[in-house]
């Protein structure tokens, strides 16, 4: 069987890109030589529910669900500000620029989660927090190394952004490679 590795996000405007390479250079700067794997500013997405593997045999029926699900849903816009860790900073793990998002994010997000449920792929435990990931610390980052990155982190402040007007929701094929993973988009279901 043919599969692929697949997600569901929003993307990021040229401009938010812009800024959060500014940032990430910013906590890059503060953060040198702590055990972060940081993601590259151009494949920073928001994203709405990761599938993993998905026959490929299986595509139309997640673009016709992608479809189905931003029926009824207009176009709203989010702001992009703030920097945090997950699950806390005294324990990070997830190093994100967070987002300021209206109701019709996080139904939007509910009705994508519940439809893929159906279709059979793993419900999400964790609630939806909507974040934009600068990075992530290396399994092997010892308990000192991640107190010491989330004191500093705590520390730098970033601004507002600025806003996304959030147009559409698109399918992502994602290849690992050895110089980090590979996005595609495969389909964007358009709000309206």
């Amino acid at each position: 069987m043919n599969v692929i590795r697949a997600f569901i996000a929003i993307e990021m405007s040229p401009e938010i890109h812009a800024r959060l390479e500014d940032v990430c250079t910013q906590v890059k700067d503060k953060l040198k030589g702590m055990p972060v794997r940081w993601v590259q500013v151009n494949k920073i997405h928001l994203t709405l529910k990761f599938l993993g593997e998905v026959s490929v045999s299986n595509l139309q029926v997640l673009k016709d669900s992608l479809n189905a699900e931003t029926l009824g849903h207009l176009p709203f816009e989010i702001s992009i500000g703030g920097l945090g860790a997950f699950p806390s900073y005294h324990r990070p793990r997830v190093i994100w620029v967070g987002i300021d998002a209206p109701q019709e994010l996080y139904s939007l997000q509910r009705q994508i989660e519940l439809e893929a449920e159906h279709l059979g792929y793993a419900r999400e435990e964790q609630k939806f927090s909507p974040h934009l990931t600068l990075g992530r610390l290396v399994r092997h980052a010892s308990t000192a190394e991640a107190h010491q990155v989330g004191e500093i982190l705590e520390v730098i402040k970033v601004d507002s952004l600025g806003k996304v007007q959030v147009m559409g929701v698109s399918l992502y094929k994602s290849d690992l490679q050895p110089g980090g993973a590979v996005y595609t988009c495969l389909y964007t279901a358009h709000l309206k």
